[in-house]
């Protein structure tokens, strides 16, 4: 114990201790500044994880991954830095435990003859030519527009920039292109 409070107590900075680790690579050296935040490291794993077990096998993880890490990164604030690669590390071994749900499902379901799911594709790929029937009786700035819009995902401003169209005309393109397909889709429909 009284290793640790000469630890904690090195008149030494972070930033010092760093620095010495990085040029002589002494994992003493490293020892020294990550005790100083164990404490931080362990609270956050285990706030995280859930678990003090977990955490502890989280705590010895980060120290091995951090040996490493440290040599070659330029750390500003080593606390800050310790406690993002702290979270970082505790929500990847989250998502690594997670499990994949299961689903039981009705074999007869799964085996039957039924192919009444196959209708709603067939009704979106009708639906998608209808779309496509009508884009077509647009008038090409009204095309051109409402394929930028919602097609590309263009704003008006970007809209503006690619057309040569001023704003207002963009707005007003795209809301009669849209009312326009609506109109088509209705009476084809």
């Amino acid at each position: 114990m009284g290793i640790l409070k000469s630890i904690r107590t090195s008149p030494l900075s972070d930033a010092e201790l760093l620095e010495l680790y990085q040029q002589n690579q002494q994992q003493d050296i490293f020892a020294q500044l990550f005790l100083r935040y164990y404490d931080l490291v362990y609270a956050t794993s285990v706030k995280y994880l859930g678990d003090q077990d977990a955490a502890k096998d989280a705590v010895m993880n980060i120290y091995q991954e951090l040996v490493e890490k440290v040599k070659v990164h330029a750390i500003d604030n080593f606390k800050s830095w310790l406690y993002a690669v702290t979270k970082n590390h505790c929500l990847m071994q989250i998502r690594k435990n997670k499990k994949a749900a299961t689903v039981d499902f009705d074999s007869e379901i799964m085996q039957s003859k039924d192919f009444s799911h196959l209708e709603n594709v067939f009704e979106k790929e009708r639906q998608l030519d209808k779309l496509g029937g009508c884009m077509e009786k647009l008038n090409e700035e009204q095309r051109r527009t409402v394929r930028l819009f919602y097609l590309e995902n263009k704003c008006y401003n970007e809209i503006t920039a690619i057309t040569g169209f001023d704003w207002n005309k963009v707005r007003s393109l795209v809301q009669n292109g849209r009312r326009n397909l609506k109109i088509c889709m209705e009476d084809n429909g």
